[in-house]
């Protein structure tokens, strides 16, 4: 079959490579109908993530049409169109049983690996490299699903590809953001990052009544999608002083939560302490440029909420944690429980009260990966999000 395949820094390409067969009782083998690149994608193009391989297949978000099951596997079958969330998750573990599926304690193989940088294993994620299982991604002609009983959902035909397909992460993801935020009426959120998880995540707040969403970004195209579809107030940070535009807006006081949807390579704040980020990442001293989530904390209320949906790697500088104590925050954070989620928001999306596709903006063939990869990462064409069509 044919995949995407990490074969370097900055370097995707699609290649042939062996098809998926059954492992366990409890897998399932899906033909991919979509697949996407996400922005999390880009921290392992870049070569961020620890333990990425040439060779190995990428992807995260992806669907498609069951094609073989294993034995164990009860609530699928044969024909079955399916979206599947992209932590892989048990079901039995307890932290499957509290909901906490990105968690699962049973399905990293490679746990100890992931033990010496974070303590604790997270989930296995597909095509997120061996630190959490090596499992192959979803950039693919086809898909081993392991836990095939526990994550995918089967989707009804109305709801059509590009919209179902937004549940496999950044709707999830999104929404999760704006969750852990607890949001009461006339709440006022600030979103750092404008791209298919900000944007959904700032929608998401809207969703679940806070009164004002502001959203910080530096791409007017971005900031655009954010006003016009979204409903929100925007900032771009490149023009204006976000700390100082956000007390303005806020009367002094600060937004009631802020989301960082960003992650490990962000541009904004202090120009010295970017380039502080940038020569430390380049030469591999720090893996992260954490700008959003320090700029996040410092603009946040005092005894308000941090939401950290932007992905991490491992070890950030300069964290604000003087301003974190003493002014009461809370942080919430964590890879989506995907399959806590996917069923309300499937229920949202066939009610129309939200379209997650309004992220998506360009549409190609999988033989294409490569070209997708670099126009979503140099945001070119007014890139915001790229799926794949296999």
């Amino acid at each position: 079959m044919k995949a995407t395949a990490w074969m370097g820094r900055d370097s995707v390409k699609v290649v042939d490579v062996p098809d998926p067969r059954i492992l366990n009782a409890r897998d399932a083998i899906v033909k991919i109908s979509s697949t996407a690149i996400c922005g999390s994608d880009l921290h392992l193009y870049h070569g961020y993530i620890p333990a990425l391989r040439k060779g190995d297949i990428l992807g995260h978000e992806f669907m498609g049409e069951v094609v073989e099951v294993g034995p164990e596997v009860d609530n699928l079958a044969v024909g079955d169109r399916v979206v599947v969330p992209f932590p892989i998750a048990c079901g039995n573990c307890v932290s499957c049983q509290q909901g906490r599926y990105s968690v699962c304690e049973n399905s990293n193989p490679n746990a100890g690996l992931a033990e010496k940088i974070m303590g604790h294993s997270p989930a296995g994620i597909f095509g997120y490299s061996h630190l959490l299982g090596g499992y192959a991604g979803g950039q693919a002609e086809y898909a081993r699903v392991p836990f095939a009983d526990v994550g995918p959902i089967k989707v009804p035909d109305e709801v059509p590809d590009d919209q179902a397909l937004m549940l496999a992460d950044v709707f999830p993801t999104g929404y999760m953001g704006a969750e852990m935020c607890d949001i009461t009426p006339g709440d006022v959120i600030a979103v750092w990052g404008a791209g298919p998880v900000g944007l959904l995540a700032a929608a998401s707040a809207r969703l679940l009544g806070a009164e004002r969403v502001i959203v910080i970004d530096r791409y007017p195209y971005r900031l655009r999608l954010a006003a016009e579809h979204v409903g929100a107030e925007t900032i771009n940070y490149a023009e204006l002083d976000v700390l100082d535009e956000l007390n303005q807006r806020t009367a002094g006081r600060g937004p009631d939560a802020c989301i960082d949807a960003v992650g490990l390579e962000g541009h904004h704040g202090n120009a010295a302490v970017y380039a502080y980020d940038r020569a430390k990442q380049a030469v591999r001293l720090e893996t992260e440029r954490p700008s959003a989530l320090r700029q996040a904390i410092l603009a946040c209320r005092s005894g308000g909420v941090v939401s950290v949906i932007g992905a991490y790697g491992g070890f950030v500088d300069k964290f604000p944690i003087g301003a974190f104590m003493n002014r009461s925050l809370i942080m919430r954070t964590g890879q989506c429980h995907v399959q806590r989620y996917t069923r309300p928001l499937l229920e949202h999306i066939v009610r129309g009260d939200l379209d997650p596709s309004l992220v998506i903006s360009h549409r190609m063939p999988l033989k294409d990966a490569a070209k997708g990869y670099r126009i979503f990462q140099k945001k070119q064409d007014d890139c915001t999000k790229v799926v794949l069509k296999v």
